[in-house]
């Protein structure tokens, strides 16, 4: 069997960049997507792809990178490694839609291998909607189960409740969204070939665009008032705390010295923070505030 390469990895992931750029681009129906091609100092690069002020979308970024180079001490410590020269590739997407019933999503999909033959795969998607709609979240899980039952019937349970734990917001007692799936450190063993993980990696991929599509089609039409604004901004909130202190994303690209304005494209334009904000009482939001939670079955619900 002809071993998976790197390279073909990387060029994978940069077409599926193109391909989703494409798809959310033709959903927007205005705003296009502007590429900034950039190098990393240490090795490698990357384009990060933005799209801004459209018909549905305020701010959002589909971004795809391949580096390399020498980890540093903390990292190699923080990942439990020997091997400091390391490549890394994926591509990685955050939408901030416009309409606060437009729920915001996150995908990564990534391999990371070390010059020792060490490598892993990691990934997910997950959904942060501003209002929690049952119907939304049922979909959104069907399709990431469907995704996840062609490769492992085991995948789906395993990996949403690692969504579940890994997208809480610790010091809110809340989860940043619905979840959804979150893997990492994939690699084969013995029921599984690097080319199967791979295989399941490409699907999630490939879950991404009509998904997405779906939930915005079916919601960028709806009516708002400036209320349900000031409540899309607050979740942003929420959203930006979790970035910024609990992502390893993140804190991963600013470990190995990545390019700052593709690490932070991951923030909303527009956030809010107001004072001790209690929602009303039987309302929609506090409707969603008590669906942030851990282990609902959202595709039984």
């Amino acid at each position: 069997m002809k071993l998976i390469t790197k390279e073909e990895i990387s060029n994978w992931f940069r077409q599926l960049q193109l391909h989703i750029c494409t798809e959310l681009e033709a959903e927007d129906g205005k705003a296009k997507f502007v590429e900034d091609a950039w190098e990393r100092p240490g090795g490698g690069g990357g384009q990060t792809r933005v799209i801004q002020h459209g018909n549905a979308f305020e701010k959002g970024g589909v971004n795809f990178s391949a580096v390399h180079g020498e980890l540093s001490e903390s990292m190699v410590e923080a990942l439990g490694i020997k091997s400091k020269e390391f490549f890394a590739t994926g591509v990685s997407i955050v939408i901030h839609p416009i309409n606060p019933f437009v729920p915001i999503i996150h995908m990564n999909v990534r391999y990371f291998e070390l010059s020792d033959g060490t490598y892993w795969f990691g990934g997910g998607i997950d959904l942060t909607p501003h209002y929690v709609q049952k119907e939304d979240a049922a979909f959104f899980h069907s399709q990431l189960k469907n995704t996840c039952d062609k490769s492992d019937s085991e995948y789906y349970p395993k990996y949403k409740k690692w969504a579940d734990d890994y997208f809480y917001i610790k010091h809110r007692k809340e989860t940043r969204g619905i979840g959804g799936i979150f893997f990492d450190r994939l690699k084969e063993d013995e029921s599984k070939s690097k080319e199967d993980i791979w295989s399941f990696v490409k699907a999630v991929g490939e879950t991404f665009a009509p998904t997405y599509r779906h939930l915005v089609s079916a919601n960028k039409v709806k009516t708002y008032t400036d209320s349900n604004l000031q409540w899309r901004n607050l979740r942003r909130g929420r959203y930006v705390e979790f970035n910024l202190v609990y992502d390893k994303g993140t804190k991963f690209g600013l470990e190995t010295d990545g390019r700052i304005e593709s690490i932070l494209m991951s923030l909303p334009e527009n956030a809010s923070w107001f004072y001790n904000h209690t929602p009303e009482e039987n309302g929609d939001e506090a409707f969603t505030l008590a669906h942030l939670a851990k282990d609902l079955d959202w595709v039984n619900s």
